[in-house]
């Protein structure tokens, strides 16, 4: 008799189509290898309805599920075998009680434990990833499954840890039987799996507290060193990887000041810290917060005590800027000024997920405190219960839930592709209709009409809220600038909306009305920009350092040689606007840029620049048109100087504005540093010529070294360089009127280029140039011929000027000459080594520049144990070590990939290539920024913001922590592979 319940077998015929002939093919080599092994899938494979047809469609559609039924056929077999719920649901039970003795009593060791969650997480989303793609479970369904074994997992888990404990006289429980009951530690599940929509790869977000008083610690006192020790084992527990896969990737980041705390903290303090330092992010964090293991009693007691600090009782408008602008610096890093469907985040894009869930939860904050029923976790309750308030109109509670559940289910296929932890979609045509065809439609683009109408309906709703919230809580107060006295009114308004010298930026503002600058001299142009001063002044007093960003803003108009255009262009383009007030508050440096180029805000007018990525191509067929006509040298140079000086601007801008990323930001700073430098050679050879005369046989190619070489320039960087060049022997002198011999010939040469690239005009320099890494450094002579740079190579170099060579790429010059400098620097890495020599080489040298040059601290990315060094030095050390070359031009990322294959291991590759890209990312919007180091304490708020954008953070003490622990990981991994 067949029990009751949702079965695979119910899958309607057609629900999703195969992704290829070439797929279902290797698809039914696997399944018949697995029919082999379990019955169920040989009867499957017998068949032919469409219950199989929607199973090869399914591992077609998804690698990761096809794999699993490769390692683990037994999942597919379960998963025909009975209903999707009572599967679920035995995963879950057996996943929960994973902890528990045997029959003789004896306790499962750590590795059982681990073993028994993964196989059980493994084959619960194995098949509600079946059950989802079939329809036969919706999106609630889904979630729900992954939040409950999330929930047991996590349980388990703390209460094996417990159990271990209690046998290791650590702690003493109340019930061995029931390791959890009563013991007094909080275990509270936040975000989507607090509220039971846990995503398909979702990391789980979890606090943890505990109470010393419960009666488990032997001294109350070493609680939070015994529990923070079971804790770190949690987060091993749950997200290492071993032959059976992981369970929950695990983030404990949520915790008060997770920079200085431990990984379990005390109720109490954590009480006191919500009610003195708590802040509105934190507030919208716990309203999802759920106890889902440990006490959870207990739990449920903390978060009534938390409920004040949630749900404040009066109606709190100042909550909403405050949770807004964590969605303002999301778009601002990740790029989401417009809506498409290739590459489109469905998270935290235009239109996506997170702002569903800011509708709802803004609105929970506002009003929560007086209306308990809003006190709900789901974002579909949250809305249904908004509608019953009357805050929202049914319409657009349905609208809203509709779209949550249809990008929830994009979301969910993304991931279900390769079991990764990613909200965007793929790029590319051919996996974009993988997408569409896991989510049941023909093609792309009825799923990119679906996808677009719905993304626009979340915007606009997401966008009519906050503009109704903002009349609400709009009215600055007075802001008169006329007249030669201040306005008491107005300096109070200035001082509230955060200006630290209200009366000299209102004698600064004045001067902008009284038509002083060029900008300001006609009365359009003075009204206009009267309508912009408020929304100027307000975003400007969001900085920290308010009065230093209106001041760059008052040099910029004082450089401006009319105003009427621009100030009308911004009064009617809000995006432009905000970018200006943007620079001005976040980016010093670009701000400075302005004020001194005016002419550099042009290019910002262009419609396409943020569409359209700065690539060599586009920055050639630029750099060509604006030298063309340059009839002199002189002018040559200062063309290149306006255009380096405009393009670093714009690539800035979209680097500013998301548009574009820190790797394609270094790679376009890069090709403009090439093209900047071939156009200066070029100047300079023509013009030896012209005074000198052509040497016979004269031959000279420019290397390009260190980060230029590796093409990961930032906006700050100087360029590594060394000149080679070669001549006939035979020849004794240059053929000009002014004839020189060979060697100062092409010392001429490089001392020319270095002045056209270094010397200060009035357009100020291009490029500061260091050439210490040519040979015997700044004791040799500037320019090296061939013949000596390769002896000097071979037979002199020291070890770290081999590693300086792992990145040398020629930028420009003779061919002839450029292919002979590249076969000399393969041979040169080729040579086989002393491998004991060149590590010890390698770590005396790291430990020399520890002693002699120590980090300033934690930003100091270049110079911290585990920072760029270390991983640079890691890919060096296996270039000159190992047994293939990365290839000239590689980045530092692309020889780690292409050499640590087979000596890194996964997590250390992943480890080393993460810290990579977070440094990377961080140092370019850094170095764009601001001149010298990062000071946290007196960065504008606004490059703050960016900062813990770009690093996925809300503050910068949670990143700090993540600097830290990363470095060391980082360091851990130098020194495990320089030995």
């Amino acid at each position: 008799m067949r029990i009751t319940g949702k079965w695979l077998r119910d899958v309607r015929e057609g629900v999703i189509r195969p992704m290829s002939q070439a797929e279902t093919r290797n698809v039914t080599s696997v399944l018949k290898e697995a029919a082999q092994r379990e019955p169920e899938v040989a009867a499957l494979m017998a068949e032919d309805g469409p219950l199989r047809a929607f199973v090869i469609a399914a591992l077609t559609l998804s690698p990761y599920l096809r794999d699993v039924t490769a390692v683990d056929p037994k999942a597919l077999a379960l998963a025909l075998s009975s209903p999707i719920e009572t599967l679920v649901e035995d995963g879950i039970r057996q996943a929960r009680e994973s902890w528990r003795p045997a029959e003789s009593g004896a306790a499962p060791s750590e590795s059982e434990v681990m073993s028994r969650l993964r196989i059980a997480k493994r084959r619960v989303s194995y098949a509600v990833a079946l059950a989802d793609l079939a329809r036969i479970f919706g999106a609630r369904e889904t979630t729900r499954s992954l939040s409950l074994l999330a929930d047991a997992t996590v349980a388990a888990a703390i209460d094996h840890l417990l159990l271990t404990g209690h046998d290791a006289g650590k702690v003493t429980l109340k019930n061995p039987a029931a390791p959890s009951e009563g013991s007094g530690m909080v275990v509270l599940g936040m975000g989507k799996l607090g509220a039971y929509e846990l995503n398909y790869s979702s990391d789980i977000d979890i606090v943890v507290f505990f109470e010393p008083l419960a009666g488990i610690l032997p001294d109350p006192d070493d609680g939070t060193e015994v529990l923070g020790r079971m804790m770190r084992r949690l987060v091993r527990i749950m997200q290492d990887r071993t032959g059976d896969g992981y369970v929950f990737r695990s983030d404990l980041r949520l915790r008060p000041d997770p920079g200085s705390t431990p990984l379990a903290i005390p109720v109490e303090a954590a009480l006191l810290y919500y009610e003195g330092r708590g802040q509105n992010w934190e507030r919208a964090a716990f309203i999802k917060a759920r106890p889902i293991a440990g006490d959870l009693t207990a739990g449920e007691h903390f978060l009534r005590e938390l409920t004040p600090f949630i749900f404040r009782k009066y109606l709190d408008y100042a909550a909403i800027a405050d949770i807004h602008s964590i969605k303002r610096q999301i778009h601002a890093h990740k790029g989401h000024g417009s809506i498409a469907v290739k590459g489109h985040n469905v998270k935290l894009g235009r239109g996506g997920i997170r702002e569903i869930e800011f509708f709802a939860q803004t609105q929970q904050l506002i009003a929560g405190g007086r209306m308990p029923p809003l006190r709900v976790r789901p974002t579909e309750a949250a809305l249904a219960e908004l509608a019953k308030a009357g805050w929202i109109d049914t319409e657009t509670r349905d609208e809203l839930t509709r779209c949550y559940w249809f990008l929830r289910d994009v979301e969910h296929r993304i991931q279900m592709v390769r079991d990764e932890q990613t909200h965007i979609l793929p790029d590319t045509e051919s996996e974009l209709k993988r997408i569409a065809y896991m989510l049941g439609f023909a093609d792309t683009a009825g799923f990119s009409r679906k996808l677009e109408e719905t993304l626009r309906t979340v915007e606009t709703r997401y966008a009519n809220l906050f503009e109704q919230e903002s009349k609400l809580s709009a009215g600055e107060g007075n802001l008169v600038f006329t007249g030669q006295k201040d306005d008491p009114g107005t300096l109070e308004t200035l001082k509230r909306l955060g200006f630290k010298r209200p009366e000299d930026m209102s004698r600064v503002i004045r001067t902008w009305h009284n038509g002083r600058y060029r900008a300001t001299r006609s009365v359009e142009a003075r009204e206009r920009l009267t309508e912009l001063t408020p929304e100027l002044l307000r975003v400007f007093g969001e900085s920290r350092q308010a009065d230093d960003a209106l001041l760059r803003f008052d040099s910029f108009l004082a450089g401006l040689p009319a105003g009427i255009q621009l100030f009308s262009l911004l009064g009617n383009n809000p995006a432009l606007l905000a970018l200006l007030v943007n620079i001005m508050s976040a980016a010093p440096r670009l701000a400075d840029t302005i004020a001194k180029r005016p002419h550099v805000f042009d290019g910002m007018l262009d419609p396409g620049l943020m569409a359209e990525l700065p690539t060599r191509d586009y920055l050639a067929g630029r750099l060509t048109a604006f030298l063309g006509g340059a009839p002199h040298y002189e002018e040559v140079l200062d063309r290149l100087r306006i255009f380096a000086a405009e393009q670093r601007f714009l690539i800035g801008i979209r680097l500013l504005t998301g548009s574009i990323g820190g790797g394609i930001a270094a790679r376009a700073f890069t090709h403009l540093a090439d093209l900047v430098i071939g156009a200066a050679f070029d100047a300079v050879v023509k013009e030896m010529r012209e005074s000198h005369g052509d040497f016979p046989g004269g031959r000279v190619a420019v290397v390009g070294m260190g980060k230029l070489g590796s093409f990961e320039l930032t906006a700050g960087s100087d360029v590594d360089l060394i000149l080679l060049y070669d001549y006939d022997d035979a020849a004794a002198e240059s053929t000009g009127p002014k004839p020189l011999d060979a060697v100062r010939y092409f010392t001429r040469i490089t001392q020319r280029l270095i002045a056209a690239l270094s010397a200060p005009t009035a357009e100020g320099i291009l490029y500061e140039v260091d050439m210490r890494l040519r040979p015997s450094g700044n004791k040799g002579p500037v320019a090296t011929r061939i013949n000596a740079f390769t002896k000097y190579q071979r037979e002199e170099a020291w070890t770290w000027e081999h590693m300086a060579l792992t990145r040398a790429r020629i930028v420009c010059g003779d061919e002839d000459l450029k292919r002979q400098a590249e076969a000399v620097i393969a041979e040169i890495l080729a040579t086989p080594r002393d491998r004991a020599k060149v590590t010890a080489d390698v770590a005396e040298m790291r430990s020399l520049i520890d002693k002699e040059k120590p980090p300033r601290d934690i930003w100091d990315f270049k110079l911290i144990p585990g920072g760029l060094i270390d991983i640079e030095f890691i890919a060096q050390y296996l270039a000159l070590t190992g047994d293939r070359a990365a290839g000239r031009g590689a980045s530092t990322a692309e020889a780690l990939k292409s050499l640590g294959e087979g000596r890194l291991g996964a997590d250390e590759m992943e480890t080393c290539l993460g810290a990579l890209a977070l440094y990377g990312e961080l140092s370019q919007i850094i170095r764009l920024c601001i001149d010298g180091p990062f000071e946290p304490k007196d960065a504008p708020a606004g490059l703050v913001d960016l900062i813990c954008t770009a690093a996925d953070v809300p503050t910068l003490k949670l990143l700090e922590a993540d600097l830290a622990r990363m470095s060391k990981a980082v360091r851990r991994i130098f020194q495990a592979t320089v030995k």
